[in-house]
């Protein structure tokens, strides 16, 4: 549940991948927010692959189911 509210609220900021150890993925989100995230299309694209995270991840780096 922590990971799919991180992901709505703080997505674009990679919080939910750094709170779940994915720290490779969250950083490339962060970067695209903050160097690029004043252009709509980076914006439209990182909401989708948030999305499509949020929807298909169900565990974290390490193998440890979500509840």
């Amino acid at each position: 549940m922590a990971y799919v509210l991180l992901g709505l609220f703080l997505g674009w900021f990679g919080i939910h991948n750094f709170y779940a150890g994915y720290t490779g993925k969250a950083v490339a989100q962060l970067l695209i927010t903050l160097f690029i995230g004043w252009l709509l299309l980076p914006l439209l694209a990182l909401s989708v692959w948030i999305l499509i995270e949020i929807c298909t991840v169900t565990q974290d780096a390490q193998g440890i189911r979500f509840h």
